[in-house]
């Protein structure tokens, strides 16, 4: 049972409940947060649309579904306890035991008393009279808050391909973002997988072990490199947990959320040689990570031409891999610099090309132009298929906020706001849109590191900006305008002193037929990132008004 916060009476709103904050989602950054503000002896309530707590990892069920970053890493660190307690069983864990730990962590903090599942939060009014929001669900509920915190996630607005007929398929049809939780049997099956991101490239080898025929529509191909995942050893496990808090401090400090070695030299002032074998460790070795390429270089992400180098070193491994010379071509990309998308971690994915009843289509020759009720079509061909699965991938960053309806000073529209493109201040707020908290917003390292790192480092800031105003007796927090533009000037800047934006990601919308493309997340580093926030919080807030409870007229 939600208890209720008194208001003064200037603030109720006649038969609405009221509790301090809302925050929207019950995956990792909502639970954090809900811990963190309850703790702060405020009254929260969360909504979820799920039935269940996970965010991510309650969704993205299908087949192969793990983390890309290591289990040691990828794991709260706000409770000493709770770090030592869990134990990990592979490197990259797999979704069910991800699931199992964001439960853990539910119960052991008792967090869904405060918790309603199966409810979406559909509107969110900012009252300018009463300076509270109103916040409405697709059940009927309706809270008067202080607060709002939009814990949604990068990736959690999922799409499905921009092609007509999908109503008319008489088989089954899945998207991985929204995996069924009693699974999928495709044995025997004639199966179309339609996309090669992350998920794709993650379920197909798994797929294709149960179908009959597996056909793959790929548009772009991705550079993906071996995850070489195995069971943790026990005794590694003990080393990281004594000396766990130099590893969060140096993964706090680092570019991308994770302690890796900082790069000193150019991939272009070593030799050939050199650069092989930099290039090899990291795709043979058993600990690598995700970002190990990336930052073998200082200038990987900076100079096409030392980009270049590892890009082709994947290229040509793939050469080596895939038997058949058309089909190795298609798979190795051309488009995009090395890590300009995000990199994918696979498991015999490439491998799985050379199985005899798996295709591949390469549908930037060959469009899809209609989804049959009997399968698909394109440009050349007709298709029969028994299952359909949609590894396309989320309107990022963007699309589960714009996806309610927010509404701050004057009744403005945050879709409205962002028609050019997401503006905010540090990721964090937006001008207009008083006591209103994005978690790993757009304009924030978010998805170019480590999402629990910046989690943590977001609901910490956002907890302390709150029990800064509730001292000083204020009742209101936005950015000015100037902070706002300055920021999302700076955070183009810097990621247009990058190749990332050379390419057509979702990092910069363009996975979303006319989205704005303006790239989204900020590229500075995980640890300069943090040193800004927290310059901006001991500077008073810089950039922020905050104000008093305004007195309505008549009532002084």
């Amino acid at each position: 049972m939600t208890q209720t916060h008194q208001q003064p009476s200037n603030s109720a709103v006649k038969g609405v409940p009221e509790v301090d904050a809302v925050v929207v989602g019950a995956g990792m950054s909502g639970l954090y947060m809900l811990h963190k503000l309850r703790g702060m002896g405020l009254t929260v309530q969360v909504f979820e649309k799920g039935d269940g707590v996970g965010g991510t990892w309650f969704w993205n069920r299908y087949p192969g579904a793990r983390v890309d970053v290591k289990s040691m890493d990828y794991s709260f660190s706000f409770d000493s306890e709770l770090e030592q307690e869990w134990e990990w069983t592979e490197k990259y864990p797999p979704q069910d035991e991800l699931l199992r730990y964001v439960n853990h962590v539910a119960d052991r903090f008792d967090l869904r008393r405060d918790i309603k599942l199966e409810t979406t939060v559909t509107e969110a009014v900012f009252d300018e009279d009463v300076e509270r929001w109103h916040v409405r669900t697709d059940k009927g509920d309706q809270f008067s808050t202080q607060y709002v915190v939009m814990a949604t996630g990068c990736l959690s607005a999922s799409k499905v391909p921009e092609v007509p007929g999908l109503d008319l398929f008489r088989g089954r049809w899945f998207h991985t973002g929204h995996w069924p939780a009693q699974g999928v049997d495709f044995s025997g099956q004639r199966v179309a997988v339609i996309g090669t991101g992350s998920s794709g490239v993650q379920a197909i080898p798994l797929i294709a072990e149960q179908a009959a025929e597996l056909t793959v529509f790929q548009r772009t191909p991705n550079f993906v490199l071996p995850a070489r995942n195995h069971p943790i050893d026990p005794e590694h496990q003990r080393s990281v947990k004594e000396r766990y808090d130099e590893v969060r401090r140096a993964a706090r400090e680092s570019g991308f959320g994770i302690a890796v070695p900082t790069p000193t030299k150019s991939a272009l002032e070593v030799s050939p040689d050199e650069r092989q074998a930099r290039y090899e460790s990291v795709w043979y070795d058993e600990d690598n990570n995700l970002v190990d390429m990336l930052v073998s270089y200082n200038d990987m992400i900076t100079s096409q031409a030392a980009n270049d180098t590892a890009a082709q070193f994947v290229r040509d491994r793939i050469a080596e891999i895939v038997e058949d010379p058309e089909t190795a071509a298609a798979l190795q990309p051309h488009d995009h610099p090395f890590g300009t998308k995000r990199p994918c971690l696979g498991t015999n994915y490439y491998e799985t090309y050379n199985l005899p009843h798996v295709r591949l289509v390469n549908v930037r020759k060959t469009p899809i132009v209609e989804i049959t009720h009997r399968g698909l079509r394109t440009t050349q061909e007709e298709f029969e298929f028994d299952d359909l699965v949609f590894a396309t991938g989320f309107d990022a960053m963007t699309g589960a906020l714009t996806a309610v309806d927010i509404r701050g000073r004057g009744d403005v529209r945050l879709q409205d706001k962002w028609h050019a493109g997401p503006r905010t201040y540090l990721g964090i707020q937006v001008a207009g849109f008083p006591n209103l908290f994005t978690i790993t917003g757009p304009g924030s390292p978010s998805v170019l590191s480590n999402m629990v790192t910046s989690i943590e480092q977001h609901v910490e800031w956002v907890a302390d900006a709150i029990a800064s105003m509730r001292a000083g007796g204020l009742s209101t927090m936005e950015p000015t305008v100037e902070a706002e533009d300055e920021w999302t000037a700076h955070v183009d800047e810097v990621g247009h002193m990058t190749l990332y934006p050379t390419a057509d990601s979702w990092y910069m919308g363009s996975n979303v037929p006319g989205k704005p493309r303006v790239f989204m997340p900020y590229i500075g580093g995980v640890g300069v990132y943090r040193q800004k926030c927290d310059e901006v919080a001991a500077n008073g807030y810089e950039g922020f008004v905050r104000r008093p409870q305004q007195v309505p007229a008549g009532m002084s």
